[in-house]
């Protein structure tokens, strides 16, 4: 098997097995290290030696024992004795088929943490990026998110927190916050914020699949529908959403006909099941935003006063900087990119827009539409020096490129 692959399989055992330890173990932190100490050995031995036939149940071995082993090493004899009598810690031989990634997300959107706490934690732990990425992804410096993350896992272990699923009446706001890892995690996987890559089908996919278990655990749930309904409504347009050498393609330069017509069906289905059925939430929303582009023939087809419609319910309903800067695109292709430009301008204060490049990268095409290709240039170029995207770097290089 290639590194490539052997990475893939990784990626997607890892919260499998770290969910096996937290269950027999309890402890959070130690069974994190030693999972990744047991990723590490199997990135070094299997493309050498090949895959073993059951690899989760050689990584759930590989990390207990190394569990063990720590556990045995940090303590005096006598401690030492009676936590591994107390663990019960034996060789594991066939591992449990369950899937305990679920219990493990709601584990980590414990209600002693924070909520910002909550979310990098879970995407460090079940969505596995790195931490680098989750700044990017929270719009915050990286070592205030390493800090965060340091924290969240010190906290869960002094208030004792226990791997079972969530009692009923701390379900519905567990639920918000693994809405919202999920949402997170499959817009680092579709809009990769650094590296060489611009969409990381890893993440994706396994923010789908996630998302799917999740509905079938909350079947009547609109939230959650409605976020399945985005994230495929959104993926089928993965095969057109780059070029063959890997440059990002913008939405209205896209081949629709490369957009996936299954996932547009099912995506369709799921919103038109949820909605009116109850409270309409901002995944129900963007769904439906995402819907009216998929919709759309042609991308001088796409409905936009529909759209901004959209936006202006879901600023109300879940106001943020991203929401207006969305918003302004819009604004801009219905009452013209001057109005789009002026509402940009509401957000040049705000602190949470100065950790992105994605102000610029918009205010550049807004400047282009506008016919200020001069002004437009800058705002590009200066985009491109503030992302950690290598392809989106080049995207908005040519972009400036093409107005000289």
């Amino acid at each position: 098997m290639t590194e490539p692959a052997v990475e893939d399989l990784l990626r997607e055992a890892a919260p499998q097995v770290l969910g096996v330890l937290v269950r027999r173990y309890g402890q959070f932190d130690a069974c994190e290290d030693a999972v990744q100490e047991a990723l590490l050995a199997a990135a070094t031995q299997w493309p050498v030696d090949g895959v073993p036939d059951s690899p989760r149940s050689w990584l759930v071995t590989v990390a207990s024992r190394r569990f063990v082993d720590e556990v045995r090493s940090a303590e005096a004899r006598r401690r030492r004795e009676e936590t591994v009598a107390a663990l019960d810690l034996v060789e594991p031989g066939e591992v449990e088929q369950s899937d305990d990634t679920l219990t493990l997300l709601f584990l980590c959107c414990h209600p002693a943490l924070p909520l910002p706490a909550q979310l990098a934690l879970t995407l460090r732990a079940v969505g596995g990026l790195t931490t680098t990425e989750i700044a990017a992804a929270f719009l915050v410096p990286e070592a205030t998110m390493a800090q965060r993350i340091s924290r969240a896992k010190q906290k869960l272990r002094a208030g004792g927190a226990r791997f079972d699923p969530p009692p009923p009446e701390e379900r519905a706001g567990r639920l918000r916050a693994v809405l919202h890892v999920l949402y997170l995690i499959f817009n680092e996987g579709y809009t990769a914020s650094s590296g060489t890559r611009a969409v990381r089908t890893d993440l994706t996919g396994e923010a789908i699949r996630l998302t799917r278990l999740l509905l079938r655990l909350a079947p009547g749930d609109g939230e959650v529908t409605g976020l399945l309904a985005l994230m495929l409504l959104t993926d089928a347009r993965r095969a057109a959403r780059t070029t063959g050498d890997g440059v990002p393609v913008p939405l209205a330069e896209q081949d629709r006909s490369r957009w996936d017509a299954g996932q547009i069906a099912e995506g369709l289905a799921l919103l038109t099941g949820v909605l009116g059925g109850g409270p309409v939430g901002p995944y129900q929303l963007q769904a439906a935003i995402a819907a009216v582009h998929d919709e759309a023939p042609t991308a001088d087809a796409t409905d936009w006063p529909q759209i901004l419609a959209l936006y202006e319910v879901l600023e109300r309903v879940a106001p943020g900087p991203v929401v207006t800067l969305n918003r302004a695109v819009a604004v801009a292709m219905v009452h013209g990119p001057r109005a789009g430009l002026a509402l940009l301008g509401t957000l040049d204060a705000d602190d949470r827009m100065a950790q992105t490049h994605r102000l610029d990268a918009v205010r550049g095409h807004l400047l282009e539409l506008a016919g200020d290709p001069d002004g437009a240039r800058v705002a590009y170029l200066r985009a491109a020096k503030r992302t950690a995207s290598v392809p989106e770097r080049r995207y908005l290089a040519l972009r400036a490129a093409g107005l000289t």
